[in-house]
């Protein structure tokens, strides 16, 4: 039984879905939106939300004269390309400083031609 089996399988095993999540959430932190299927959007949407409240407090500890390492090596753990973890902290961070959550938005586009997967965009509000 599957009782209080938490998350989105997505048909992966761990480390694929690891490794997608990880894709997902680099590509729409670099470009600002994505289109991909539901499922995939609603597995990686929580995640990057985080990422984006722990940028908001690296660039507040900054702003304080502190050290942000400790939250710039929390993010670069998750998302593994150095661009755009400093695009996250010195653009995407200040940008919802004043935003106490909801950082993204899911906007249906209906079905996919192929097999009839349900396609959306999702992307950073503002």
């Amino acid at each position: 039984m599957r009782h209080r089996v938490g998350g989105h399988q997505l048909g992966r095993n761990m480390a694929q879905r690891k490794a997608l999540r990880r894709i997902l959430m680099t590509q729409l932190f670099r470009h600002g939106r994505i289109r991909t299927t539901l499922a995939k959007a609603a597995s990686i949407r929580a995640e990057s939300e985080k990422l984006v409240t722990l940028a908001k407090r690296g660039v507040t500890k900054r702003n304080a004269e502190q050290s942000d390492s400790f939250e710039r090596r929390l993010a670069a753990a998750r998302l593994h390309e150095s661009e755009v973890v400093k695009k996250l902290f010195d653009e995407i961070g200040p940008r919802f400083m004043d935003r106490p959550g909801g950082y993204t938005r899911i906007l249906k586009l209906g079905p996919r031609q192929g097999d009839g997967a349900e396609m959306v965009v999702l992307e950073l509000v503002d």
